[in-house]
């Protein structure tokens, strides 16, 4: 990912807030309401993600027309829905930002879809540790024995997550 910056950070109406509640409520169901807010301000930025800051954190990624929370919204306010579980080995590739390979996986959360996003969990802490989009439904992706199942877009330490607001 390029170095990302931030051109343009304003308050959002309600209606639209409406409509990101709705959004995020078809991506992770009822954790949605760990997200709401009457305060959420939008934050365009150089690159191809969008930030939606709640109670001034940056909590909301929008990527090509999905919602879902940053890794700081999934560490402040765990969600259990949409997770991919990884083994400990596995680790050190994913926080250098890694594509997911189907061996490292240890459990898939049964609401994993192709095309959608997913979190990344380390299987000691449950933890998040990056976000990627998942290239096979859970069902298929726990039938794979091997190859790429995940294409990682957020991780620990990129530069989304040393964005400073």
């Amino acid at each position: 990912m390029s170095k990302i910056q931030t051109k343009k950070r304003h308050p959002i109406k309600k209606s639209h807030i409406t409509r990101i509640e709705n959004e995020l409520l078809k991506e992770i169901g009822s954790s949605a309401d760990l997200f709401a807010s009457k305060q959420i301000e939008f934050v365009s930025t150089s690159g191809t993600i969008q930030i939606y800051l709640i109670d001034k954190k940056p909590l909301l990624l929008e990527r090509e027309g999905m919602l879902f929370p940053t890794l700081v919204g999934a560490l402040e306010r765990p969600f259990p829905e949409r997770r991919v579980t990884i083994d400990m080995g596995a680790i050190p590739y994913v926080i250098n930002g890694a594509d997911i390979m189907r061996p490292g996986i240890v459990q898939v959360t049964d609401d994993v879809c192709a095309g959608r996003p997913v979190q990344i969990v380390d299987e000691t802490h449950g933890k998040p540790l990056a976000l990627g989009i998942a290239l096979y439904d859970a069902d298929d992706l726990r039938a794979c024995t091997t190859g790429k199942v995940i294409k990682t877009f957020h991780y620990i330490g990129d530069d989304l997550w040393n964005l400073e607001m």
